[in-house]
Order: structure tokens, then sequence, then C-alpha cells
């Protein structure tokens, strides 16, 4: 009798949920918002990917998914200036939601902690066309504090024909396109361990 009493009352749980949402939630489960295979079936989809500063190669990425969507997207920082050691934390203000941390170090070299992982550059696929795009709106610096005059068309031009890219700018055409240059070694620093990190979202 126990036993189905335990079942029937596991039953009328299951059917009080709403499934389509249960399985949304095991898609985007926002501890976990790296997601590598690029199958999210997120409301909400930020596209991350990272170029090699000094060969500007493209070095990989992934796909952020959140399970709100929001009219806007605004990254926010959070940096601290590194004496021996800072940081950079930048933010999805809309939601509050984490995009990157990573570690500055004075003489040193930091290193990037969220995302924990990236799809190396051979997960991703580039167009059969040759044809050059960039985004009408041009580029946002979210973070520069030093005021480096940066060249963010190299960087782009690395990025600009993946199937991805190509993609999250066909979906968000007015956008601009989010750049960073990250660098985990400064003063005495090796630009070799400096990468741009970009965004797009859909």
């Amino acid at each position: 009798m126990k036993t189905k009493i335990s079942f029937l009352l596991l039953m009328a749980v299951l059917l009080g949920c709403d499934f389509a949402d249960v399985a949304l939630d095991a898609e985007v489960d926002v501890d976990k918002d790296v997601e590598t295979d690029f199958e999210t079936r997120a409301p909400n989809q930020v596209l991350m990917l990272t170029v090699d500063y000094t060969t500007n190669t493209f070095e990989g990425g992934t796909v952020l998914g959140f399970s709100k969507q929001t009219k806007n997207f605004t990254i926010t920082n959070k940096y601290v200036q590194p004496g021996d050691f800072g940081s950079v934390e930048l933010t999805y203000g809309e939601l509050g939601e984490k995009l990157f941390f990573g570690t500055i170090h004075w003489m040193g070299t930091g290193k990037m902690t969220f995302p924990e992982k990236l799809a190396s550059p051979d997960k991703f696929t580039f167009v059969l066309t040759e044809d050059y795009i960039k985004p009408i709106n041009g580029f946002e610096d979210i973070f520069n504090p030093n005021d480096l005059a940066l060249d963010y068309e190299k960087a782009w031009g690395a990025v600009q024909g993946l199937v991805k890219t190509r993609e999250f700018l066909t979906a968000n055409p007015h956008q601009k396109v989010k750049m960073f240059l990250y660098t985990p070694s400064v003063g005495v620093g090796n630009p070799e361990d400096w990468f741009w990190v970009i965004y797009l979202k859909r």
C-alpha cells in the first residue's frame, strides 16, 4: 500500500510540472552556461570568440545560453587594478550574469577562469564563400582601462567568416559587436599572452 501511495504522489508531482520548462532548464543550467556543443535551445544566446592578439589567429569560443531574453545587451565591467594581482569581470548587465572573469598579474601571467572551457577552433566551421562582412554599427570596446589605441578590424577579420558569426549577425544585424583585449600580464607584460574577446548576441 505504501508503495502505491508513493507512486501516486510521484505521478501527481510529475503531472504538475511544465515539461517544456523542465527541458529548458536542463538545457540551460545557469551554473553551466558554457555550452561547447552549440546546440542550446536557450531563448537568449551570446556567442563568445577569442583571437590571439599578436597573430590575429582564431583560438576558439563558446555559446553562453540564458533562459531569459532581454531587449538590450549591456556589458558592465568590474576591474581590480593589479598592484601585484588584479582581475577583470564582465557581467551581462540586464541579467546580472557573469560573462567573463580573468586574473591579471603584475610581472606575471594571470588566466581566464570563466568560462572554464572553450571549444577549440576545429569545432567551428567557416563559410565557403570569400565575401567579407562587417557589423553595420561597428564595434564597442567594453573594457580598455589604459585607453590603448586598438585595431578591432584585424581581430574581427579572424572570425567574420565563421558560420556561427554569420548566424548571430544575421539574427541581430543592428548590434554593435562587443570586444575587449584581455591582458593577463602587465607591467613588463608579454603581448603573446594577450587575446581578444568578442561577443555577439542573438
